[in-house]
């Protein structure tokens, strides 16, 4: 949904509140910034006046250790029934009673943060929900946020968003810290030939297990130094 309906989603979340649900609002940030107004402090200073009879708590960083478990057992024990937190909650969480997650400026997070935050629902027996809030003027001139909210809309897919955010984002190194970037082989495109990087696979593994002296002797040929 459009930033714009965030009115909406907070008149809803007092309806679904009184069947006892558990809500998470994510945020992207701690502080308001020059061009982000989005964050956990305005964001929960907001809730609280305008969710009447419920307790909204707060979550982020730089509170101390203390203060984050004793806001996540709060949370765990029904006490909290909206969380306004940062990504802070995309592991280790686990609320089954928590099933409506809702982040703002959605368009600002990654495919796999995206992926993980949402996971953060639907642990226990309840039907759950994911709400994307984003900037529609942010998304005017970036296709690839655009692109990342249809991927979360049309798959639940793990392996699918991964593969979407390679093609998207770029491989990167293989072996080294990049984690995105452009193709370095010469031939393949990582983005493009998923099908053709199975079935080598594939015909690689099938030759290590059946025909090694092969693969020496092909190793030998393109690495004359090497020893396998």
């Amino acid at each position: 949904m459009s930033n714009e309906k965030k009115d909406f989603v907070i008149s809803r979340l007092n309806e679904t509140l009184k069947n006892g649900n558990q809500v998470y609002w994510v945020c992207p940030n701690i502080e308001a910034t020059e061009d982000n107004d989005e964050s956990v402090t305005t964001s929960f200073n907001e809730l609280k006046n305008k969710i009447k009879g419920y307790k909204v708590g707060l979550l982020h960083g730089q509170m101390s250790s203390d203060e984050k478990d004793s806001v996540m057992q709060d949370f765990l024990d029904g006490k909290i029934s909206v969380l306004v937190a940062t990504s802070i909650i995309e592991v280790g969480v686990d609320v089954p009673n928590a099933n409506i997650i809702i982040i703002e400026k959605a368009n600002r997070f990654g495919l796999a943060q995206l992926h993980q935050l949402r996971g953060r629902v639907g642990r226990g027996s309840l039907d759950s929900s994911c709400v994307l809030l984003y900037d529609k003027e942010d998304c005017t001139d970036n296709e690839t946020a655009v692109k990342r909210l249809q991927i979360m809309r049309e798959t639940t897919d793990g392996f699918v968003i991964a593969t979407e955010d390679l093609k998207l984002r770029g491989p990167g190194d293989v072996i080294g810290q990049r984690q995105s970037g452009f193709d370095i082989f010469k031939l393949v495109d990582v983005r493009r030939d998923f099908e053709l990087i199975n079935d080598a696979r594939s015909v690689a593994c099938d030759l290590i297990e059946n025909d090694i002296e092969k693969v020496k002797k092909l190793i030998a040929r393109w690495f004359k130094n090497f020893n396998l």
